[in-house]
């Protein structure tokens, strides 16, 4: 697909969402990640579209995301949340995962909170705690930018400096430790699913410096970076990666325990979105 009709797509897409939330102008969004939709704040006045009724948003196909867009309001502030994430794994083009962040900074949105459950590559980070990301490794063998650059959606060499805005981390840690929950900061490896880690690529992770693995939140980053939004995320560790624990490994319990740290990570994502940082 040419840039100029993705363009056409993500103007399609904003202009239809803006009819349909006629009054509220986001500037932050949130997106969920697996098992997480009971974390998310309690927002007042709330509006929400089903992916399958919004122009050029497929289905979620994962269990655990159930494709909603929300729009609502926290503490005087117009706030929308992606109730589920599009997946490289699902079998969609890298270069589309770029698709629903454009449409939010189209929207007006100019923070990111990114959420998402990852894996432990080390044996001091267990299951239930949180990793706010301070830097990433990209292993998904590709980016979402190639092949679809428009100098509408930012620079084509985006810097990658730093990646998760300082500030956002410094005021997750701070909230994190407030609601009694232990919170480091980690990077983030980046893989392409939906397998999970053999015990050899757990090592190699873990020696080019990777803290945790996942199979999202590193293409949205990139997007969002390229159109200068502040990014912070927030992980959650449903299970230790393979050879670090002898447990195999289920989505279903990625699910269960996430219904266990929802109401943590609600009051920290609630925090952040009263705070001064934004």
């Amino acid at each position: 697909m040419e840039a100029s009709e993705i363009l056409a797509n993500v103007e399609k897409t904003a202009g239809w969402l803006k009819k349909i939330a006629a009054g509220f102008k986001p500037e932050t969004a949130i997106i969920a990640g697996s098992g997480l939709g009971g974390a998310l704040p309690r927002l007042e006045d709330k509006l929400a579209v089903s992916y399958k009724d919004i122009p050029g948003f497929p289905t979620t196909t994962v269990k655990g995301h159930s494709g909603e867009l929300i729009f609502g309001r926290m503490g005087g502030r117009d706030v929308v949340m992606m109730k589920g994430r599009f997946h490289y794994y699902e079998g969609r083009p890298l270069s589309f995962i770029a698709f629903p962040i454009r449409v939010l900074r189209a929207l007006g949105v100019k923070n990111l909170i990114l959420t998402a459950a990852v894996g432990s590559l080390k044996p001091g980070i267990k299951p239930g705690q949180l990793v706010v990301l301070k830097d990433h490794l990209n292993l998904m063998g590709s980016n979402p930018l190639m092949g679809n650059y428009h100098e509408a959606f930012g620079e084509m060499f985006p810097d990658m400096n730093e990646p998760y805005d300082k500030a956002l981390r410094r005021e997750t840690v701070k909230l994190a430790r407030k609601a009694r929950v232990r919170a480091v900061e980690g990077v983030y490896t980046a893989v392409t699913g939906p397998s999970y880690e053999t015990p050899a690529e757990v090592k190699m992770y873990r020696s080019l410096g990777g803290d945790i693995a996942g199979m999202s939140v590193v293409p949205e980053t990139i997007t969002a970076r390229q159109l200068k939004l502040r990014v912070a995320g927030l992980c959650w560790i449903s299970n230790f990666c393979s050879g670090i624990s002898k447990k195999v490994l289920t989505h279903a319990e990625v699910l269960e325990l996430g219904a266990k740290v929802s109401g943590k990570m609600q009051a920290i994502l609630e925090g952040l979105l009263k705070s001064k940082v934004l």
